[in-house]
């Protein structure tokens, strides 16, 4: 990989962590209602997998989908604007955090039920089937989706048909607040692909060239018409499952551990190592996404919320 690229990995990571950190301060504020989940920690995963993607490819997304539609090429200001529920924002307003769209960009929907996006995605992989397209859908999920039963009739769906669907499991360890160790009796998620006769394959999610590598072969794969893949990226979130969870399912030195695992601090880094990078441009980039916050921030709170002489447009 061309080290220009590596850095818009590095810059694309430090902004999906700046806006989470931004959404974080403004619930804190009181500003964000309902409930938000963020991705802090994962960001190897969201960049990693989107940067590995043509333009036009399409993405399924959960809940806890920021970093997904970053790294997708969302613009900040919207999407900011619509996590906070005003009229400027991508849905308008009426989406918020767990209901992102952005068509254009490929980004068919942040889909808040758990295991909601799987069957989204596969219908999205039987279109490009039919049209005949050199796309594909990467679909994201958490590890406690994959105990889901549309789940399993998803993969069977997809890779009795070979569609071009990328099922891609962010196993951060924890269901909502079960660890999976406590629902699942195998190491690996990604062993259950052998059972629709599909690869499998285990990733270092904090690792954002791994991850860059293994979509992209999953992405060829997929396009040459040979079906899907279940990849599994195990990562960790520093944060609760939303924005005041007590987290009483782990413990301080479990977060501690992973928490130096850092994505983003190992990618720069390495670059720092290999001498691609230095300690001022990393300074440089880190003030870059802050002010780009800034802008999204302002724009966010300047922005109105809907009318509610608008509140049947759309139904």
């Amino acid at each position: 990989m061309k080290t220009p690229m590596k850095f818009e990995m590095l810059q694309t990571m430090l902004i999906v962590r700046a806006f989470e950190n931004r959404v974080k301060k403004l619930y804190m504020e009181g500003v964000i209602r309902g409930t938000v989940h963020l991705s802090t920690g994962m960001e190897g995963v969201s960049v990693g997998a989107c940067m590995a993607l043509r333009p036009d490819d399409y993405i399924t997304s959960t809940h806890r989908g920021h970093g997904h539609c970053i790294a997708k090429g969302v613009a900040l200001k919207p999407m900011l604007a619509e996590v906070l529920g005003r009229a400027t924002g991508l849905c308008g307003g009426r989406g918020g955090t767990m209901h992102l769209f952005d068509v254009p960009r490929g980004v068919m929907g942040t889909i808040g039920v758990v295991g909601g996006g799987i069957p989204v995605a596969t219908g999205i992989g039987v279109g490009i089937q039919q049209l005949g397209q050199s796309r594909v859908v990467l679909c994201f999920m958490g590890d406690g989706a994959t105990n889901q039963g549309a789940f399993h009739e998803a993969l069977n769906l997809g890779s009795t048909w070979k569609l071009p669907v990328l099922y891609l499991i962010e196993n951060n360890l924890v269901g909502d607040t079960t660890p999976l160790k406590e629902v699942v009796n195998i190491e690996d998620l990604a062993d259950r692909a052998g059972a629709y006769g599909i690869p499998g394959v285990v990733v270092d999610g904090n690792d954002v060239l791994a991850v860059h590598r293994a979509v992209e072969e999953a992405a060829s794969r997929a396009r040459g018409g040979e079906g899907p893949t279940l990849l599994e990226c195990k990562t960790y979130r520093w944060e609760g499952h939303h924005l005041g969870d007590p987290c009483v399912y782990r413990t301080r030195e479990e977060v501690d551990e992973w928490r130096r695992r850092c994505p983003i601090k190992r990618f720069a880094q390495a670059l720092i190592d290999d001498q691609s990078l230095t300690s001022e441009a990393l300074g440089a980039l880190e003030k870059e996404a802050e002010a780009r916050l800034d802008e999204a921030e302002e724009y966010a709170l300047g922005s109105p919320e809907p009318s509610p002489d608008t509140v049947l447009e759309y139904v």
